[in-house]
């Protein structure tokens, strides 16, 4: 990928590639049961897109404590139900992981 960026003379891309490829890829440190989820972000955008769904019928807000009141009451409720109790992980991959590197190390 960075020989073919300097090819096409984006010399800044392919640094910045180059740069980065440890830290985008440490999602594969992890048991491979949970890549898909730690590669994607679909709880934070499902929150996102219900804050702005609720955000949106109300138009136009008389000054930005109303906005925040209005955010702050929506992440309390999805704290306090199932949708926030759901575990987005099944941690028994990712504890069998760390019993197994214990036991080789």
């Amino acid at each position: 990928m960075v020989a073919q960026l300097r090819e096409m003379k984006l010399k800044e891309a392919a640094k910045k590639v180059e740069d980065g490829i440890e830290e985008t890829l440490t999602y594969c440190d992890f048991p491979s049961e949970h890549w898909t989820r730690i590669r994607t972000n679909n709880v934070m955008e499902r929150l996102n897109r219900e804050i702005r769904r609720r955000t949106r019928v109300v138009g136009c807000f008389p000054d930005g404590n109303s906005a925040l009141m209005l955010v702050c009451a929506r992440l309390r409720h999805v704290a306090g139900t199932q949708w926030g109790n759901k575990k987005y992980m099944n941690m028994r991959h990712l504890e069998s992981a760390l019993e197994d590197a214990s036991t080789a190390g």
